[in-house]
């Protein structure tokens, strides 16, 4: 728990920073040509950050780790040669990347060819790519901290984007310079900035990790192998964006609508979902290492309880109130009032596919602390089946938010596959009592706070077309959300408070 709040308090200041600057980015930029350049060039190495990085390697590497050093097995040695590695296939990645840039922008997002945003897409994409060499090495020295449980720095990490695209931008405009070139060049050596911190971290945590020449030893060879249907699995995640991406690219202004939207969605999701994530895959290859079945099970159902008493009710927001939302946080500058309308249904679509995102983050780790990789592979490619079937089938009839819809939906299927697919894991991997308890009480509580949200918007409704008015009347809406499911989940006994006091103080 302590581990879980640790992340999420970073992670939530790391959005918080990440609205700020999205809010300023929109602003100065508006919806045009080069913020949709903006967007893709900055998507192109968190696609492959997230297949790398975060999804397929450190899925691998993490319970590896962490089991050798749950049983004192090299783990310092096998962190090095990962390491090393790593940079070497990220390395001619990125060199790679540099000569094929306009065949990737294409991938991105082919509705910009033959206009002005493709060109600047290129250019940006080709200086901000080495982000990803930086970012990747940073998050395998996350997932050592992470298995030491040690998750302060790591999850501090990304404040430092956030703060320095925010430099950048007022350094821009008090100097009279691009805003959009400033921005792109901040990306890479924000990459450099966030791996030294964890790097040092790291090395006061007792792991000192030099990259040296790679070498494919036999413990390189079989986290190759675990790895491999993870990163299969992890470019299935990617092209569910492309194909959203690409179907918003036919449509003039929607990837900026989707991208706000995204925003939006992805702070709850980052807080709970992420953070509930990071701190259970080791957590559970430990417990598994040391035959703790009992220890595993507590920590799963207190890991999805925790994360669904947060979840459920942010899900309900988005969905009934995501209107003010939008407005407040991004409508100023060029991103008018049509474009808050647009960006509020596709959070309100996000809205209904985010327990589901949240959970995944929970189930996920069954199969990866026990080095099985291969099934959520098969589970995703049918999630991308059905995102893909619905965004290009729905797009002809609806429109640009048949990407949101594709989203949501596949995003449920995967939530059914991976609970299918844990049904023979044993008991260890099944919740508890309590958690079984809890839920319904839960849902009636989010259900209750989402009534007195959907009132208090047609109360207030004309205090939000008042410029000066709308901010009191947001954080007038966001205390009586807060205090009325403080209420309502005290009366149906969704949480205690005390519970979560106690469990932090442990």
């Amino acid at each position: 728990m302590r581990g879980f709040f640790t992340v999420g308090v970073w992670t939530l200041a790391s959005r918080v920073l990440g609205f700020l600057r999205d809010a300023m980015i929109v602003a100065f930029l508006g919806t045009g040509p080069a913020y949709q350049a903006f967007i893709v060039a900055f998507s192109l190495p968190n696609l492959f950050r997230r297949f790398f990085a975060e999804g397929a390697f450190n899925m691998a590497f993490v319970p590896m780790f962490s089991k050798k050093l749950e049983g004192d097995e090299g783990a310092d040695e096998f962190a090095r040669d990962a390491m090393s590695a790593l940079a070497g296939i990220l390395i001619v990645l990125t060199l790679l990347a540099q000569v094929f840039m306009p065949f990737l922008v294409l991938a991105m997002a082919s509705g910009f060819q033959g206009e002005e945003q493709f060109g600047l897409s290129v250019t940006f994409g080709r200086i901000a790519f080495p982000y990803i060499l930086f970012i990747s090495l940073a998050a395998l020295l996350s997932g050592v901290l992470n298995a030491t449980g040690r998750f302060a720095a790591a999850a501090a990490a990304p404040v430092l984007l956030n703060v320095l695209f925010i430099g950048a931008m007022l350094a821009a405009l008090s100097a009279g310079l691009d805003i959009a070139l400033a921005l792109v060049w901040v990306i890479p050596l924000a990459g450099v900035a966030q791996m030294v911190l964890v790097w040092i971290a790291a090395k006061r945590a007792g792991f000192t990790l030099i990259p040296r020449l790679p070498r494919f030893t036999p413990e390189l060879r079989r986290l190759a192998i675990i790895a491999a249907p993870a990163a299969l699995a992890g470019g299935v995640v990617q092209v569910n964006l492309l194909v959203g991406r690409q179907v918003a690219s036919y449509f003039d202004s929607a990837v900026g609508w989707l991208y706000a939207a995204d925003r939006l969605y992805q702070l709850p999701l980052g807080v709970v979902g992420i953070a509930v994530g990071i701190v259970l895959l080791p957590e559970l290859s430990r417990r598994l290492k040391a035959d703790d079945g009992d220890g595993a099970k507590a920590a799963l159902s207190r890991a999805g309880e925790m994360s669904l008493i947060l979840t459920l009710p942010a899900a309900v927001a988005l969905f009934v109130v995501p209107a003010p939302l939008v407005s407040v946080l991004f409508e100023r500058g060029l991103f008018n009032a049509a474009d808050t309308a647009a960006t509020a249904q596709a959070v309100a679509i996000y809205g209904l596919g985010l327990p589901a995102f949240v959970i995944q983050k929970i189930l996920q780790p069954l199969y990866f602390a026990r080095e099985d990789t291969r099934r959520p592979f098969y589970f995703a490619l049918v999630a991308m089946i059905i995102n893909a079937a619905l965004a290009l089938g729905l797009a002809p009839v609806i429109g640009w938010t048949a990407a949101a819809i594709g989203t949501t939906v596949a995003g449920w299927a995967m939530v059914v596959l991976l609970a299918y697919g844990a049904r023979n894991m044993g008991d260890a991997a099944s919740f508890d009592d309590r958690f079984r308890r809890r839920i319904p009480r839960i849902i009636i509580a989010s259900g209750l706070m989402g009534i007195v949200l959907w009132a208090a918007m047609i109360v207030g409704a004309g205090a939000f077309a008042l410029p000066g008015w709308r901010y009191l009347a947001l954080l007038i809406l966001v205390l009586l959300g807060a205090v009325s499911y403080a209420i309502s989940g005290q009366i149906t006994g969704a949480f205690r408070l005390s519970e979560i006091r106690r469990a932090v103080r442990r």
